[in-house]
């Protein structure tokens, strides 16, 4: 699987998540963007699913085993954060991801986000503390 053209169609993803998050519900482009989205997303579950849902069942095996593994949109942040240095975009997830239950984190409200930029899983753990999971290479 190319790594390259599943992050392409996640910057895609997130660059339009970003444009909705924007817009008001009475705004006349909401509906048309939302709809772009959903089209977006169908694509990336139809193209990457099922590697990214082998992927994710191998995260949910290792640090939340009694979480069902969900559709790979399901992890997606309902915003991100983009950033720009040196030339360099990278994305962090603002809000959203998949709530899982981590026996290391017993206490804390724990979710996985799929990020872009490079692709990889985040494990975020309370509001403050995040660790990556997995790369795509």
């Amino acid at each position: 699987m190319n790594i390259e053209d599943i992050d392409q169609a996640l910057v895609k993803i997130v660059e339009k998540k970003n444009t909705l998050s924007k817009l008001n519900y009475n705004d006349e482009n909401y509906d048309q963007v939302e709809e772009e989205l959903h089209d977006l997303e169908d694509e990336f579950v139809e193209e990457y699913g099922e590697y990214l849902e082998e992927v994710l069942a191998d995260v949910h095996d290792e640090l939340c085993p009694d979480n069902d593994v969900l559709l790979p949109i399901a992890y997606l942040a309902n915003k991100y954060v983009k950033k720009e240095e040196d030339g360099q975009v990278t994305y962090h997830a603002a809000d959203g991801g998949v709530l899982v239950d981590v026996d290391e984190y017993p206490d804390k409200l724990t979710r996985l986000v799929l990020v872009p930029k490079p692709t990889r899983l985040m494990l975020q753990i309370g509001n403050n503390q995040e660790e990556q999971v997995w790369i795509g290479k």
